[in-house]
């Protein structure tokens, strides 16, 4: 088979072998709190790619389901509404909080990019903006 020779040729050449980093694994969200439970019922899992240009500030907002990412390009700043802030640096993996209002920033340079994954189920909201909340 073609495919066995092909893999056999990647041992010889260790440029060419696949290669896996666990990035995460965790139970808790980045500021140290518990994730919940599981919903009980069928999950839709969502993907979304997030770019936020040089200086831009996302709104207050909090998720009702479990998310976490991947920072491909840039540094972006949680900010918790008590004050408490995680800077998330290219190639970092972070767990978002859950049900708890926070915002993000994009104080660098340069353009973030971010890859989040949610644990949803159908017609759930991924995030819910709170506009009342000004700084």
């Amino acid at each position: 088979m073609t495919g066995c020779n092909e893999a056999k040729d990647n041992e010889d050449n260790p440029a060419q072998t696949v290669t896996s980093e666990e990035l995460i694994r965790t139970s808790q969200s980045w500021d140290g709190v518990e994730l919940p439970d599981y919903f009980q019922g069928r999950p839709e899992l969502v993907a979304v790619k997030y770019v936020f240009p040089a200086g831009q500030k996302l709104g207050w907002h909090h998720h009702p389901v479990m998310n976490y990412g991947v920072l491909v390009q840039g540094e972006l700043t949680i900010i918790g509404q008590d004050g408490k802030e995680k800077t998330v640096h290219e190639g970092e993996a972070v767990v978002e909080m859950v049900n708890t209002i926070h915002h993000g920033e994009n104080r660098g340079t340069k353009p973030v990019i971010l890859y989040m994954f949610y644990l949803s189920q159908k017609d759930l909201p991924l995030a819910v903006q709170h506009p009342e909340i000004t700084d």
